[in-house]
């Protein structure tokens, strides 16, 4: 039987080896031996043994000798799934934002054969996340469960190909292979083994079947039309067993027609996902984010028949992962989510438009607000290049950290000259629908391309924000609505040097009166 003096001669031999040896140890063997002092009794250090009873934030938990009642069992479960189930809804998010998406297009027309075109611009009737009203969009959706697709492209667009978890796949048009003279791509589904033709296509390997396609056109001399003619003319989607007799397309023009591709945040989130998750390869995710939606009970080849239990902790957790999204997005606690040290303005792409914290490591809390708020994934989003590209400043708070509150009226100062080698804009936001704020004005923007913009003597140029102009201000005025609040993306096209040197900041958006 081990002693107290046995325990007393083993811990002076463990001071007594050579420091480097007891820094190696894994824990150190001093504490209350645990159960009681027998002959092969090893002590324990603090943390090993659980107490009979512990407290926390989900309840009081008891144990018999570390083994938890049938009630303490039951908490600890309805915990880890609460826990997994929010998770899981962050982690979603991408998927669900494109099924949403992808559903609202289904709406217009069969896929692969319609593409929704805003020929007169997207304006606040369009329910999107984040979308801009300065160039036209073509945006449509391919599906390659029935084999390869070709997708012909219009000469001078700016566009992008992602899948259905929201990865990029590819540019096209003036950033893409094509270099903006136009041309084919062919789309090749996922695990295709077939022939691939050698000469005429831009070969494309997606991860998932379904696929997002989009677009901007520009205008010439001022005018849109000609660029939207282009579109539809030279637009076209088919097999490539009928490359030789392409079907004809269905166009339909969304401009001032209320739509809405912004998915829900109840229990059809998950229904969604589920979706999303049955369809596609499980490669074209990983294993650790599908991981956490088969524990919520949602895999590929299985059906998804949550217990009631599961089904109330599943709808908690998409207002929770709701919650959580929004104070993502507009209460971000990262410092180095600020563009600048002395200023609210935020980055969209923090950590790039992969959304990494450095190489291998993902920045959770940027890809999760990102995709809450936004849509389309590009590295030609995200460029680095002087007067090349775009560039996305935004802010929900003004100039003291308070959120925007539409009944008042702001001021934000842009310094002149406003830093871009094509043009600027401001475009207002609801902060609940993450779209265009629908107002008494079809555009709630200001931009250097409107024809009665106001700049001062300095070429600067203040914008402002209320329920009503400022007399006289009216062409630099977006109007807000009283009991909403806002947020607010200052788009600057081609930036120029002293954007990247931070020579030139753009004003806070500062409270009046």
């Amino acid at each position: 039987m081990t002693t107290r003096r046995d325990l007393a001669v083993l811990a002076a031999a463990a001071a007594s080896l050579p420091s480097a040896l007891r820094t190696a140890q894994a824990q150190p063997l001093t504490g209350t031996p645990t159960p009681p002092v027998l002959r092969y009794t090893t002590p324990m250090p603090s943390g090993v043994i659980m107490s009979a009873s512990v407290e926390t934030g989900f309840g009081r938990l008891n144990f018999f000798d570390g083994v938890p009642d049938a009630e303490s069992t039951r908490l600890i479960y309805d915990n880890l799934d609460r826990q997994r189930a929010l998770q899981a809804y962050l982690l979603a998010l991408p998927a669900v934002n494109q099924a949403a998406n992808r559903n609202a297009i289904l709406s217009v027309g069969p896929i692969n054969q319609t593409v929704p075109i805003w020929e007169r611009l997207v304006d606040s009737r369009t329910v999107e996340l984040t979308a801009n009203n300065n160039t036209p969009y073509t945006w449509f959706w391919v599906d390659l469960r029935g084999g390869p697709l070709v997708v012909e492209v219009p000469p001078g667009v700016l566009g992008l190909i992602n899948d259905m978890f929201y990865s990029w796949v590819a540019d096209v048009g003036i950033t893409g292979a094509d270099r903006g003279r136009g041309g084919k791509y062919l789309l090749l589904p996922p695990g295709h083994r077939g022939g691939v033709p050698q000469q005429g296509y831009t070969i494309v390997r997606p991860k998932t079947f379904q696929n997002w396609l989009a677009w901007r056109s520009f205008p010439v001399n001022g005018d849109f039309r000609p660029a939207v003619d282009s579109v539809k003319r030279r637009t076209k989607i088919y097999p490539l067993s009928r490359a030789s007799n392409p079907p004809r397309l269905t166009f339909v023009d969304m401009s001032e027609r209320p739509f809405n591709m912004v998915g829900p945040s109840d229990f059809r989130f998950w229904e969604m996902l589920n979706d999303v998750v049955q369809v596609e390869p499980s490669n074209a995710s990983d294993p650790v984010t599908l991981g956490f939606f088969a524990s919520i009970g949602i895999q590929k080849g299985k059906p998804f028949q949550p217990d009631a239990r599961m089904r109330r902790i599943l709808t908690e957790a998409a207002v929770a992962g709701d919650a959580t999204a929004r104070a993502l997005s507009y209460r971000a606690r990262d410092p180095e989510a600020r563009i600048f040290n002395d200023r609210r303005w935020r980055f969209a792409f923090q950590g790039g438009y992969q959304f990494l914290h450095q190489p291998g490591v993902a920045n959770l809390d940027a890809r999760a607000f990102f995709f809450f708020l936004a849509t389309g994934v590009t590295p030609a989003m995200d460029t680095q290049v002087v007067g090349e590209g775009s560039t996305y400043p935004w802010t929900a708070e003004d100039a003291q950290g308070n959120a925007l509150d539409g009944g008042k009226t702001y001021r934000l100062h842009l310094p002149g000259p406003v830093p871009v080698r094509t043009f600027w804009s401001t475009i207002v936001y609801d902060t609940q629908t993450r779209s265009m704020l629908q107002t008494d004005n079809r555009f709630p923007s200001v931009s250097s391309q409107n024809p009665g913009l106001q700049v001062n003597a300095d070429r600067s140029v203040d914008v402002w924000f209320g329920p009503t102009a400022p007399a006289g201000k009216e062409s630099n005025w977006v109007q807000t609505v009283p009991g909403k609040s806002w947020f607010m993306i200052l788009r600057l096209y081609g930036p120029l040097q002293p954007w990247f040197d931070k020579s030139w900041k753009p004003g806070d958006i500062e409270l009046q009166g």
